[in-house]
């Protein structure tokens, strides 16, 4: 089967709305909500310029990924693209790294959910509600991909709706002037200066932002489905990106005017940003408020997760480097053995993580960190190796990315820099370095131990 064709097999029921929104709202959740603290910490005022560089480099990925999907609109278009263009085993990699990478953020994403329940209703134990909302989530994503694309376009809008709250009440605070004397642009440089913590600060601050933009990778995985890919990929992709620098950094500007950055992330829920925002603005429940949001942030990021995993399976097993059985689908089109294997996997993480040590689950989430600066990387070798084949067929590139290939080096260095700086920082992000060896090669061995397809079987897949 043609990779063409099995793209076909799913249902092109997304439309560009939630193509839009899964990629915008993929990047939004807890990397501005709370990430955005620590990073505040570590760089002072010059967070934002941290924001805007990792938005720049992010965006020349997703255009390099970008011109691939316009010409190729197939479902999991990571290991689709690697496969195709540079071999088997990276098709291989990319694919079952992604997966995997998404199966342990969403290990943590149903134990978050079951904690911030428990603001409200204490004695509801983690484990129901994350059991509530895996089985809800999974009965949506089998339904059909119109109703994900639904769930996923309005739990998007929460998160939008909430920061562009922000940036609006915190300008109308700014400009009444009802935050006190501390408050005004002299914030931005009054406290240490624009680079408080120096050139190192800056630097250090890069390993956090940019793992606030994961996600917006999504629409290649949602572009097997998409409704007109050719005029909805594009669109989604050129948008969604300066709405999301304006959202970051414009939430983080009007942030640093009303506080102090060295006043900010004073521990506890109190800590994040948001929270004392809407407290200044007089809403007594502003916490209840930041609960919805991060709630909604949570369960945004499992539907997506889930979403792709199915997905991600379906196109790994067409290549045959999966078992035969996650090509199957549901009469709604839903790779429905994918999107079920994934989630009792993920089901089954979350339950283990409650009779483990804690430290343990740290671990694994580690990996997660360096599973996207894999990811990226991957992504942009392979638009080098896509382009490369177009060009010596003389096809026309009707998508063709940003500057090729200088971005596509200027990505891959900036991303080789961050794997430096998490070695630099230490702690957790030195874990994730040392992971991330033993994480190929469990990939490598697993690629290894697979029935080998026969050349023809591959030229057929290819």
């Amino acid at each position: 089967m043609s990779e063409h064709s099995q793209a076909e097999g799913l249902h092109r029921g997304l439309k560009n709305r939630h193509i839009q929104l899964i990629a915008l709202g993929g990047a939004i959740g807890t990397g501005l909500f709370y990430g955005s603290t620590k990073a505040i910490q570590i760089a002072g005022p010059s967070v934002m310029l941290s924001y805007l560089i990792g938005g720049i480099i992010i965006f020349w990925i997703m255009r390099h990924m970008g011109e691939m999907l316009v010409d190729e609109p197939v479902s999991g278009s990571f290991s689709h693209f690697a496969y195709k263009y540079w071999g088997d085993f990276p098709g291989f990699l990319s694919g079952w790294n992604y997966w995997m990478a998404y199966v342990l953020v969403n290990m943590a994403e149903l134990t978050v959910v079951g904690k911030y329940i428990q603001f409200w209703w204490p004695d509801i134990p983690v484990w129901v509600t994350a059991l509530v909302c895996w089985a809800f989530l999974t009965v949506v994503n089998l339904i059909n991909v119109k109703l994900y694309g639904e769930f996923e376009f309005w739990f998007a809008i929460i998160k939008v709706v909430a920061i562009i709250g922000m940036i609006v009440f915190g300008t109308l605070i700014l400009l009444k002037g009802d935050a006190g004397s501390a408050s005004g642009v002299g914030n931005l440089w009054n406290h240490g200066g624009f680079f408080a913590n120096g050139l190192e600060g800056f630097l250090c601050s890069l390993a956090i932002v940019m793992f606030a933009y994961g996600g917006t990778e999504m629409v290649g995985v949602a572009a097997g489905e998409a409704d007109n890919p050719k005029k909805t990929i594009p669109k989604a992709i050129n948008q969604v990106m300066w709405r999301i620098l304006i959202f970051y950094v414009g939430a983080l500007l009007v942030i640093l005017m009303i506080y102090p950055w060295n006043q900010l992330g004073v521990g506890g829920a109190e800590g994040s940003p948001f929270v004392q925002i809407f407290s200044k603005i007089g809403i007594s429940s502003a916490a209840a408020l930041l609960n919805v949001v991060v709630i909604t942030a949570a369960l945004s990021a499992y539907n997506s997760g889930l979403y792709t995993n199915g997905r991600m399976l379906y196109n790994l097993a067409h290549q045959g480097n999966a078992p035969a059985i996650f090509k199957k689908l549901n009469k709604a089109q839903i790779p429905v053995a994918g999107v079920l294997f994934s989630s009792f996997l993920m089901g089954l993480v979350v339950f283990l993580n409650y009779l483990i040590e804690s430290q343990v689950f740290v671990y694994l989430m580690a990996l997660v960190v360096s599973a996207d600066i894999i990811s990226w990387v991957m992504i942009s070798i392979s638009h080098m190796k896509f382009r490369k084949a177009k060009l010596a067929q003389g096809a026309k590139i009707d998508f063709p990315a940003v500057w090729y290939p200088v971005t596509n080096y200027i990505c891959m260095g900036f991303l080789a820099m961050v794997f430096a700086l998490m070695g630099y920082m230490g702690g957790d992000w030195r874990i994730s370095l040392y992971l991330t060896p033993i994480w190929l090669i469990v990939l490598y061995l697993g690629y290894k131990c697979k029935p080998q397809a026969s050349e023809g079987s591959k030229a057929i897949m290819k």
